[in-house]
């Protein structure tokens, strides 16, 4: 979800006061939950191009007879928010290991119609990013769009894992559609209603990162405007976790093969993937302070990935709308979302994460926490583009290539920050995390509120 100042502001101090104003010598012993039990969320807020934010969130637990608590039988989750100029997101995400005998099922059907979507090029800090272009009070301004595209896409994301030997470690598999269609931002849209001094330029004036891409070659012309592909995915998971939304001990690691077939695409050619992901969990006070850690790589390992896919992340069990980057909500948070694009990309995220207070109210069991966070990224395999950009002739382009290609300048993208967590009954986590970029070629900072811990 976008930042949604308004829940912010609202929820979060009227949570801490009401926890903070219940008898310290209250009991700490947890309500067992049955049956059915749900958190809601409202989406609000404003953004200067894409307009006004509505909708909201709804995550409902059933907990059965109460005999697995904390953990739930079924998990429904259904997400609807607008932009008034065209924004959204659509979804309806459900997870059990009650529904199939024996087997973990966790399915996602989204619609995100996105009509500015960040691009900064590729392969990290290769890809230059100049601020003050984006920047409407800047001399240097070009556009707010600048380093944005249209993105419309509908994802079916659908996994299966099931123990092996009666042991930790887990066969895993499942599939995914995409259709993805990109295009240039819609300035026209964008700004209707606008006064004049506020308006964006015209693409023909100034045209875009992801125009000047397709103008050099560097984004080819049968994957410029998107497309469709079906891929397999299978491997194994190792987790000893003792409680997966948020664990105090244990080990979760994940090998996964990601398979996109050409004939289940309209792809110019097929791609594999493989993803190798690694978290671990150690308690430092019992019940309070948790150290948490997750390193994770991907790659492409055949064919040809398209330049619309590259950011996505392969990964089981979706933990929220978006699953891609580097940079951003769900990856490295302070530093553009989709910041670091590469053909093979590497990262890490460390955490120290403090129950301050827990408590019985309304009935419910709830904690607040907080975390601080260091996230680290870098490419570690590239697109290439350094032919492309070499091969660019004229005057202007020479004497400009220094404002778009810095071969060799990529290095780890690091990024610092601070959390805090509201959860009810365990499993309903609202969020809230605030990162630093520790490089300003990252952007400077981001706030995000949405749900559950990060990993």
């Amino acid at each position: 979800m976008q930042t949604l100042l308004k829940c912010l502001l609202v929820l979060f101090p009227l949570s801490v006061s009401t926890l903070f104003a219940q008898d310290s010598t209250q009991s700490q012993q947890a309500l067992i939950k049955k049956g059915w039990n749900f958190g809601l969320l409202p989406a609000v807020s404003y953004n200067t191009d894409l307009g006004f934010q509505y909708g909201g969130l709804v995550n409902l637990f059933h907990y059965g007879d109460g005999s697995r608590y904390p953990n739930y039988d079924h998990s429904f989750y259904l997400e609807a928010s607008r932009y008034t100029k065209g924004s959204g997101l659509l979804r309806f995400a459900y997870d059990s290991d009650q529904l199939i005998d024996n087997i973990r099922l966790s399915f996602d059907l989204s619609y995100m119609p996105e009509q500015a979507i960040d691009f900064f090029g590729f392969n990290g800090y290769e890809a230059v990013y100049n601020a003050d272009w984006a920047d409407d009070s800047k001399m240097a301004y070009r556009s707010r769009m600048f380093y944005k595209h249209k993105r419309n896409m509908l994802r079916l994301h659908t996994d299966f894992s099931s123990p092996l030997f009666n042991s930790p470690l887990q066969w895993a598999g499942g599939f995914e559609y995409y259709d993805i269609n990109v295009g240039s931002v819609d300035i026209d849209r964008l700004n209707k209603g606008k006064d004049e001094n506020d308006q964006l330029p015209s693409l023909e004036d100034v045209p875009g990162l992801y125009e000047r891409y397709q103008q050099w070659d560097i984004i080819a012309a049968d994957e410029a405007a998107g497309g469709r592909f079906f891929a397999l995915k299978g491997g194994l998971i190792y987790d000893t976790r003792d409680f997966e939304p948020n664990p105090t001990e244990g080990i979760w690691t994940e090998l996964l093969l990601y398979v996109a077939p050409k004939g289940l695409s309209d792809l110019p050619e097929g791609f594999t993937r493989l993803s190798i992901t690694h978290r671990q969990y150690f308690t430092l006070i019992a019940n309070k302070l948790v150290f948490a850690g997750r390193l994770s790589w991907q790659s492409s390992i055949d064919g040809h990935v398209p330049f619309y896919v590259q950011p996505l992340m392969i990964t089981t069990r979706l933990r929220g709308a978006y699953s891609e980057g580097l940079g951003g909500q769900r990856s490295l948070r302070g530093i553009m979302r989709n910041r670091v694009v590469g053909d093979a990309i590497a990262y890490a995220n460390i955490e120290l994460r403090w129950k301050i207070i827990q408590r019985k109210l309304f009935n419910q069991n709830f904690y607040l926490a907080v975390n601080g966070f260091t996230d680290v990224g870098q490419v570690t395999g590239k697109i290439d583009v350094a032919d492309a950009f070499n091969q660019l002739n004229g005057e202007l382009l020479f004497y400009d290539k220094a404002n778009y290609y810095n071969e060799g300048a990529e290095k780890p993208h690091w990024s610092v920050g601070l959390g805090l967590k509201l959860a009810m009954n365990e499993n309903f986590i609202l969020s809230a995390d605030y990162g630093l970029a520790l490089n300003k070629q990252d952007g400077h900072s981001g706030l995000y509120i949405g749900l559950n811990y990060l990993f």
